[in-house]
């Protein structure tokens, strides 16, 4: 029996034996199909992005009651008895506070002051934020007048929460994740920048909701809540409410950290 003669390529020569042009294309269309599948599996194991804006290009004037409980916000009337409170960011990462200085100069104490604002909002799923760029785009309309505060009220004391610590600005729309592990130092340079620390977690229903947290008193905390940024944690504190926000106010030492991965949305 005559045996099979094996195939031997000779790159300088111009034909091809037909096993080896059969193994050729046999290896070129497995790689199209391995690259085809490998993208389409890619692509469906993708997290979709939060339908989150974030109005870089257009400026957009404000005005309502400034208030700080504790972080800097403004409360703007939408409707008859409805307003919304709408939280003030500095730009990049950092808080409103260095861009309000120069008006406080001016006019002493803000709280209950209207005010007008232009800078670029911010907004994703009932939440809005505005970025200020410049302390020259601060107006005082009217000078303080605590009347005209909103109020805090106590809902719930010693409620536990799971979700994540979150910087708002970048969560609510400046980038695209703004969450987990992969944006965990970006996040923490904003919240150290003085940018309001926020707890994202879903409710019994797997309804979305914020708390910005503070320590047990109401007062701000950054420096304090950094080792926690970005990470699946179990916080328990008091709840209050002012208007459209919820506030939980903890103490940091009890936060739990967790290796679970949490679904924020």
């Amino acid at each position: 029996m005559k045996e099979e003669e094996d195939d031997f390529y000779i790159g300088y020569l111009d034909t091809v034996s037909p096993k080896t042009k059969k193994g050729i294309k046999s290896f070129v269309l497995f790689g199209i199909l391995l690259l085809v599948g490998g993208a389409l599996l890619f692509a469906l194991t993708q997290n979709t992005f939060k339908n989150s804006t974030f109005e870089l290009t257009t400026n957009t004037k404000i005005t309502g009651v400034y208030h700080e409980m504790p972080y800097p916000m403004l409360r703007v009337q939408t409707d008859e008895n409805v307003y919304k409170n709408i939280l003030l960011l500095g730009f990049g990462k950092s808080s409103a506070n260095p861009f309000l200085q120069k008006i406080r100069n001016e006019a002493g104490p803000l709280s209950g002051s209207v005010l007008r604002i232009e800078g670029n909002l911010i907004y994703y799923n009932g939440k809005t934020l505005i970025q200020i760029t410049s302390d020259e785009k601060i107006s005082l309309i009217e000078k303080a007048n605590p009347s005209r505060l909103p109020k805090t009220e106590p809902l719930v004391s010693g409620m536990e929460l799971k979700g994540e610590i979150i910087d708002p600005k970048c969560y609510f729309g400046v980038m695209k994740p703004g969450k987990g592990k992969i944006h965990r130092s970006c996040a923490t340079l904003c919240i150290s920048g003085g940018i309001p620390p926020v707890l994202a977690t879903t409710d019994k229903n797997n309804i979305a909701e914020y708390y910005l947290l503070t320590d047990t008193e109401g007062n701000p905390i950054n420096e304090q809540i950094l080792p926690y940024i970005g990470k699946p944690s179990i916080l328990t504190g008091n709840v209050v409410k002012i208007q459209d926000w919820y506030q939980l106010r903890i103490k940091t030492e009890d936060i739990q950290d967790l290796d679970l991965p949490s679904k924020i949305y």
